[in-house]
C-alpha cells in the first residue's frame, strides 16, 4: 500500500539542478540562464538548500554560497573553459563530455549519499538536452548503490533544440519529463512520449513599479515632438522565430500610412539581425545605432535622447534592468510575436511592468488577446497594425489591459511557480513509495 506521512519542506527535501547555463556572465545566453538563476534562488529563499551546477566562469571561485548558505553554485568544466573564453557554449562538445562523466559521481558521493543517510528527499533536475545524458547516468549510479528510491528526478525541455541527441526511450525510463507550457507538451507528443507542465516565473521585484517621471521622458523622447507618434519596443534575438521581419513591415506600414512609429530595438548579435535591418531601411526607416558603455539608467536615456530623430533606434548595448522595464512600461506596445515561444517570458515581464505586450500563440499560455494582451494568430504584419490602430481608437482598452495583465504577472511569481511544482513532487513521490517526514 502507497503511504505519505507528511509533505515536502525545506526541512526534508534538497534539490539539485543541473543546466549548462548559470548565473555567470560568461554562463548566459538565453532565457535558460535566467530560469535557473531565479529559480534557484526562489528555492533558497523558501528555505531548502539547492545546489546548482553549471558550465561556470572559469575565473570565479569553484563554489559558491549565496542566501545564507542554502544556495551553492558549483561552476563545472572551469578547466575546460579556460581554453574556451567566449562564453557557456564556445567548446559546447568538450564541456558536455567533461559534465557527462564527472558530474554523476560528485552527486552520489557529495549529495545524495549524505542526504538519503540524514533520511532526507533529494529532487534532481536537469534542463534541456545537454543534461539528458548526465540524468540517466545519475539514476543508473544511484540504483547500483541502492538510493535511488529516495530521489526524485525531473528531466525539463525549454527548447526544441538537439532532440535528436536524446535517447527518449531511457530519459522517459529513468525521470519524469516536464516543460513549461501546453504548447511544448504537445510538441513533445510528437515524440511520444507525455510530460508534466511547469511553468516559468518572474522575480517579485518585476512587479515593483516603474518611475512615472522615467516613463514620461522615454515617451517624450519617443514622440519626438509628434503627439500621435506611436512607441513600440521590441528586444530579443535575432532569430527568425521571433519574427523580426514582420515587426519591422508592420513599422513600415504604419508609418506610410500616415501613422508614424518610433520602434526601440534590441537585438543581439546573430546573422539575421542584418537581413531585418536591411529590410527597414529598404522600406525608407530611419535608422539610428545607439551606443553607450555599460550605462546606468540615466546615461541610457540620454543616449537615445542624443541619437537624433529616427524611426528606429537600434540600441547596441547592455540595457539595465531597471530601463527595460521603463521602456516596457512607457512603450504604447511591446512586440513579443514570436512564430515560436517554449513559454514567453518577456511578454510576461511586459504585463509585470503594467505594458501592453503583443504576442504569438505558441507557448503563452496566459496571454487572453484584448483581456490581458494582444495575441497575433497570424505572419500578416497587416494584424499588428489593425490591433494597434485599434488601441489608439480605443484608449480605455489600454489601461484595461494593462491593469489584467499586471494581475495575470501576479500569478506567475516564483513563489507560485514553486508550490506548483511541489505539488507535483508530492504526486510523485506517492508513486514512488516515498514516505516522507
Amino acid at each position: 500500500m502507497i503511504e505519505l506521512e507528511g509533505a515536502i519542506s525545506p526541512e526534508n527535501t534538497l534539490f539539485v539542478l543541473l543546466c549548462f547555463e548559470g548565473p555567470d556572465v560568461y554562463s548566459t545566453a538565453g532565457g535558460l540562464g535566467t530560469r535557473v538563476t531565479e529559480l534557484s534562488e526562489a528555492l533558497a529563499t523558501q528555505g531548502y538548500t539547492t545546489h546548482l551546477i553549471f558550465i561556470g566562469d572559469p575565473y570565479k571561485p569553484p563554489v559558491e554560497h549565496r542566501v545564507d548558505g542554502r544556495l551553492i553554485l558549483k561552476r563545472w568544466s572551469q578547466w575546460v573553459s579556460k581554453y574556451y573564453p567566449n562564453g557557456v557554449y564556445d567548446g559546447e562538445e568538450q564541456k558536455l563530455y567533461d559534465y557527462n562523466e564527472s558530474v554523476p559521481q560528485h552527486i552520489y558521493e557529495d549529495i545524495a549519499r549524505p542526504a538519503v543517510e540524514q533520511g532526507k528527499l533529494v529532487v534532481i533536475m536537469g534542463e534541456d538536452w545537454h543534461t539528458a545524458e548526465v540524468m540517466c547516468r545519475i539514476s543508473d549510479l544511484l540504483h547500483w548503490f541502492g538510493i535511488r528510491q529516495r530521489v526524485l528526478m525531473l528531466w525539463n525541455l525549454n527548447s526544441l533544440m538537439s532532440l535528436h541527441r536524446i535517447n527518449w526511450g531511457r530519459l522517459s525510463y529513468v525521470t519524469t519529463l516536464c516543460t513549461v507550457s501546453k504548447y511544448m507538451k504537445h510538441k513533445m507528443w510528437e515524440l511520444g512520449v507525455n510530460p508534466l507542465v511547469i511553468p516559468n516565473g518572474i522575480p517579485a521585484r518585476h512587479l515593483a513599479p516603474v518611475d512615472p517621471a522615467i516613463a514620461t521622458r522615454l515617451r517624450e523622447i519617443a514622440r519626438q515632438g509628434d503627439s500621435r507618434r506611436l512607441f513600440l519596443f521590441k528586444i530579443g534575438r535575432f532569430d527568425p522565430d521571433k519574427r523580426w521581419m514582420m515587426a519591422i513591415e508592420a513599422v513600415a506600414r504604419l508609418k506610410h500610412s500616415g501613422h508614424p512609429v518610433t520602434l526601440f530595438v534590441r537585438g543581439g548579435i546573430e546573422p539575421h539581425g542584418a537581413e531585418v535591418l536591411s529590410h527597414a531601411y529598404h522600406r525608407g526607416l530611419v535608422i539610428r545605432d545607439v551606443i553607450a558603455q555599460r550605462p546606468t539608467l540615466e546615461q541610457c536615456i540620454e543616449a537615445v535622447a542624443n541619437a537624433g530623430p529616427a524611426d528606429i533606434y537600434n540600441l547596441r548595448f547592455f540595457l539595465p534592468e531597471e530601463f527595460v522595464r521603463s521602456i516596457y512600461h512607457a512603450a504604447d506596445a511591446t512586440l513579443a510575436n514570436s512564430g515560436h515561444e517554449p513559454f514567453g517570458l518577456v511578454a510576461l515581464e511586459v504585463m509585470a511592468a503594467r505594458g501592453i505586450a503583443v504576442t504569438g500563440c505558441t507557448g503563452e499560455d496566459y496571454a487572453i488577446s484584448f483581456e490581458n494582451a494582444i495575441v497575433t494568430e497570424t505572419d500578416d504584419p497587416d494584424e499588428i497594425v489593425g490591433y494597434l490602430l485599434h488601441l489608439g481608437r480605443h484608449p480605455e482598452e489600454q489601461e484595461r489591459i494593462r491593469c489584467a495583465g499586471f494581475r495575470t504577472a501576479e500569478q506567475f511569481l516564483w513563489d507560485q511557480v514553486i508550490e506548483n511544482l511541489i505539488s507535483k513532487l508530492e504526486f510523485l513521490a506517492r508513486k514512488q513509495n516515498i514516505v516522507l517526514k
